[in-house]
């Protein structure tokens, strides 16, 4: 990513295909679905490393809502590896479209965040977007 140029989003296949990249899409965002890039069978098969891993070569900002992901060691691995910087919906029983506004209401927050270099997961608030990994 370009200094000062805004972020590229890849969305994990847990936020789905349609209601949170379509919002973020309408606001404005570059963003990828794990179908767009690899195909919706491809994709569903891909393994979390594997995906992390090119989202981070990429220098896409990763979405998810999976927050225990800073607990796997593999997936973390990945993050640490690929200087990821990962995004997680903190609440994963929310609605697409509840996800959506979260994420759209914080999408100046997330960009301005992410202009740090990686690697970090950090958790999506109603209001607010906090360094959750590493520990603060």
């Amino acid at each position: 990513m370009r200094s000062g140029s805004p972020p590229e989003f890849f969305i994990d296949r847990s936020l789905g295909r349609h209601i949170v990249p379509d919002a973020l899409r309408a606001a404005g965002a570059t963003a990828h679905t794990m179908a767009d890039i690899y195909g919706e069978r491809m994709g569903q098969g891909l393994s979390d490393e594997e995906w992390l891993r090119d989202a981070g070569r990429q220098g896409w900002v990763v979405l998810m809502k999976d927050a225990k992901v800073r607990h796997r060691p593999a997936q973390r691995w990945a993050i640490e590896t690929y200087a990821v910087r990962a995004f997680v919906v903190t609440n994963a029983n929310l609605t697409g479209a509840a996800q959506a506004e979260r994420l759209v209401s914080n999408l100046n927050r997330i960009a301005r965040f992410a202009e740090h270099p990686g690697p970090y997961i950090c958790g999506v608030y109603s209001d607010s977007v906090r360094l959750l990994w590493p520990t603060p």
